[in-house]
């Protein structure tokens, strides 16, 4: 791909391997990882209320992960061939605007208070948030030496969790508050129409605000767009990437980040419920809502030390050992009660924290100027949060029990500590 008008070859092919060098985009980048993930988080708290307002089940309500991950199947491989058309900057201005238009479609799911326009507007953001996703977990890798990618990546992936920590606080406060003084189901008619019409505007609000602060970041991104210096991109047609697949690791890798997203998204879209119930800390929903920030908090605080930690240690014996963690934690919370329940359970985004950075950055090993075609597969590859979750919400349904149901987050976690094992062979037949 030619280089943007203005700005010099600067990428480096050495021996260590392909990279660009434009060091002052790394808080750029690192700020977007915040607020994709930010915004990717609110969906723990609009599932139990929306869950409320329509009088939905469990699988019904997890249709909020469904409509919002498919975007991922759908989009991330066109986004990635937008991606290597137009550039890294200005696909994540791209990426950052259709977000802004997904926040801005819950004007008329609100006024009409339909079910089916909230999981439309939330596909639409979603759709956005892939096409910045295509951009950010290649390009962070990219941005310095790729001895160092696995904690680069990490790194970035705290500040993910930063904003899955923040958002869902604040997602509590504003969206979650009233449902405690209400309950729809013993409304009707006339009645019940006024009431989720009454607090869907409340959603409608929060995501307003957030279309603000979308449109100040593509406005930022786009200035920066001539700044990526050394961009280099594979030719060909994206769907040629599926010969990737014939690299045991980049498969491998790929199943994992469906199943690890499907598990990530499982439990924390089941905290507010969870805590909820009488034998675990019986909490009203902004009491459990509030919870949801120690969940994601666990991979904020992983996040950072793992940066450091995959710098000494196997990024590959590190992915093995937190999936072990996470199929104990499940174990004790399925298995106890009261406070026992609930912290083992958050625990659990502890272990979560390294997993997807780890993943991609050991399926991605040796892509250098495919990155982007790896890219847009793994995160083709994270539409696991839309299927994990509505049957893991189906399992609850079936057997009237959220701790049974984690059996399908537990099973996740074996098969990625498999990985984590199968990784830690270096030679080329792993890799190729």
């Amino acid at each position: 791909m030619a280089l943007a008008p203005g700005s010099t070859d600067a990428a480096a092919s050495t021996d260590e391997g392909y990279h660009i060098d434009a060091p002052e985009l790394r808080m750029l980048v690192l700020g977007l990882f915040f607020l994709f993930g930010g915004i990717t988080s609110l969906n723990d708290v609009v599932i139990p209320k929306l869950k409320d307002l329509f009088t939905l089940d469990y699988m019904q309500a997890m249709l909020v992960q469904t409509a919002f991950f498919a975007a991922y199947a759908i989009i991330g491989i066109p986004g990635a061939a937008l991606v290597k058309r137009i550039g890294y900057m200005r696909g994540a201005a791209f990426g950052l605007a259709t977000m802004m238009v997904g926040c801005l479609l819950f004007i008329p799911a609100s006024n009409s208070a339909t079910f089916g326009l909230f999981l439309f507007a939330l596909f639409v953001l979603a759709s956005g948030v892939t096409i910045v996703q295509v951009v950010t977990n290649p390009l962070i890798s990219l941005l310095g030496s790729p001895h160092t990618a696995h904690s680069r990546l990490t790194f970035a992936q705290a500040f993910n969790s930063a904003g899955t920590v923040i958002f869902p606080y604040f997602g509590s406060v504003l969206i979650l508050g009233s449902l405690a003084k209400k309950n729809a189901g013993s409304l009707t008619g006339a009645a019940l129409d006024a009431y989720r019409v009454a607090e869907t505007q409340v959603v409608e609000h929060a995501y307003l605000g957030l279309a603000l602060v979308l449109a100040l970041a593509a406005g930022i991104v786009f200035a920066n767009r001539n700044r990526l210096r050394g961009e280099h991109h594979s030719g060909g047609s994206i769907l040629g990437s599926l010969d990737l697949f014939a690299r045991p690791r980049f498969a491998f890798g790929v199943a994992c980040i469906f199943l690890y997203v499907g598990a990530e998204v499982s439990i924390g879209s089941l905290i507010v419920n969870y805590m909820k119930q009488a034998h675990v800390l019986g909490l009203d929903e902004q009491s459990a809502g509030k919870m949801i920030p120690f969940y994601w908090g666990g991979l904020l605080v992983g996040r950072f030390a793992g940066s450091a930690i995959l710098r000494m240690i196997d990024p590959a014996r590190v992915l093995a050992f937190n999936a072990v963690g996470a199929i104990v934690l499940i174990l004790v919370t399925a298995n106890t009660t009261g406070e026992l329940a609930a912290v083992t359970l958050l625990a659990i985004g502890l272990m979560n924290s390294i997993m997807f950075p780890t993943i991609f950055s050991l399926a991605s090993e040796g892509l250098d100027e495919r990155a982007a075609d790896g890219s847009g597969i793994l995160c083709v590859a994270i539409v696991g949060g839309a299927v994990l979750p509505p049957l893991t919400g189906r399992l609850a349904d079936t057997t009237g029990s959220l701790q049974f149901a984690l059996i399908i987050p537990a099973l996740c976690y074996v098969v990625i500590g498999a990985f984590g094992l199968f990784s830690r062979h270096k030679g080329k037949w792993a890799q190729e």
